[in-house]
This record gives structure tokens, C-alpha cells and sequence, in this order.
């Protein structure tokens, strides 16, 4: 898991279009970005693979891109790589 908000910050409108680019690349490149100025882990969430500090390479067959807004516009996209 990680986020995209500590190195983009309120994008308002863009929010959802830089997330979903963010989740394509990660997929395309296979490999996770840290979520940035993220200090301290809370106790209740150990069990959460948090990348933190430095990217992950990681094999990624499916992602989640997240875009919660205000007023309740929320859209979840579920992304995969392409077929060859």
C-alpha cells in the first residue's frame, strides 16, 4: 500500500485523473512508490504492508486506485497490466 497526497498535496479536480496515472505507471514500471513524509506507523495498522521510505519492486497483476473526494464523490478503479 502506499499514497499519493505527502508529494502531491490537495489537487482538488486532478486528483483522481493524477492517482488512476500514478496506479497505471506502477503497474507499468512493477514497482511500488513510497508513501512520502510518512514518519510513524499507528499500532492498529501493523498488519498493512505500508511502502515506506523507498520504492518496491513488487510483480503487480491487479491495483486499487482510491480517489475519495469531497462531498462524497468517491471512484475506486481497478487496473491491471495489459495482455500481450
Amino acid at each position: 500500500m502506499t499514497a499519493a497526497k505527502g508529494v502531491v498535496g490537495h489537487t482538488m479536480g486532478a486528483a483522481g485523473a493524477i492517482e488512476a496515472a500514478r496506479t497505471a505507471l506502477t503497474i507499468e514500471h512493477q514497482v511500488v512508490p513510497p508513501a512520502a513524509n510518512f514518519h510513524r506507523t499507528d499500532p492498529g495498522t501493523a498488519p498493512l504492508d505500508l511502502v515506506r521510505a523507498r520504492p518496491r519492486p513488487q510483480r503487480i497483476s491487479l491495483a486499487l486506485s482510491n480517489s475519495c473526494g469531497f462531498g462524497g464523490h468517491n471512484a475506486v478503479l481497478a487496473l491491471r497490466p495489459a495482455t500481450a
